[in-house]
Parts: C-alpha cells; sequence; structure tokens
C-alpha cells in the first residue's frame, strides 16, 4: 500500500486505522479490498472527503491520496511529506507538528 498525502491548511484532525485493506478513517471503515489489480477508482467515487484523487492498484499494490489536515505554519514535514509506503496494521501516523499554544 502508497498512501500519498495532500497537505491542506484545516482546523480539524485525520486518524487512520489499517486494518489489511481497510482503511477506518476518522470512524469510517473504507474496504479496498475488492479493488482488482489494474483497476482505477476515479476521484470522488470513493465517498470520503479525505481521499483524494484517483484510488488504484498497480501490480498489487493500492495506492491512494489521503488529505494531511495542518495548521497555519506547518513544518518542512507537514508541508512536504513523503509517501507512506506498506504500512503495518493499525493505527498509522502521520506526519505532525506540536501545537503551540
Amino acid at each position: 500500500m502508497k498512501i500519498n498525502l495532500s497537505p491542506q491548511r484545516r482546523d480539524d484532525t485525520l486518524t487512520v486505522v489499517k486494518n489489511g485493506e481497510v482503511l477506518t478513517i476518522n470512524g469510517e471503515a473504507i474496504d479496498f479490498s475488492g479493488l482488482p489489480d489494474g483497476a482505477t477508482v476515479p476521484n470522488g467515487a470513493v465517498l470520503s472527503e479525505w481521499i483524494v484523487g484517483e484510488v488504484s492498484r498497480v501490480a498489487g499494490e493500492l495506492e491512494l491520496t489521503l488529505i494531511l489536515p495542518h495548521g497555519p505554519s506547518p513544518s518542512h514535514a507537514v508541508a512536504f511529506p513523503a509517501p507512506i509506503l506498506n504500512p503495518a496494521d493499525g493505527v498509522i501516523v502521520l506526519p505532525a507538528d506540536e501545537e503551540t499554544l
């Protein structure tokens, strides 16, 4: 699995949990196990405000892009995040900055 991140200035938060090919995004489970190799789900077909662009499976690997919310002054790691490759099952650690008060 390859999860690309698209940073966006937002005040809400994102929690993603992976279980096989099911991603639970802020409590909403989305099952990608039925997507066959070589197939692409067009932008907007997955009903989640957090998934942007197409979702595809190429050579057996699922690839998608998630919005990465951030505050008004993101660090370089948050503003320009690296893709998350082959995450383990469980909570996916997303790039984030410490909140300043």
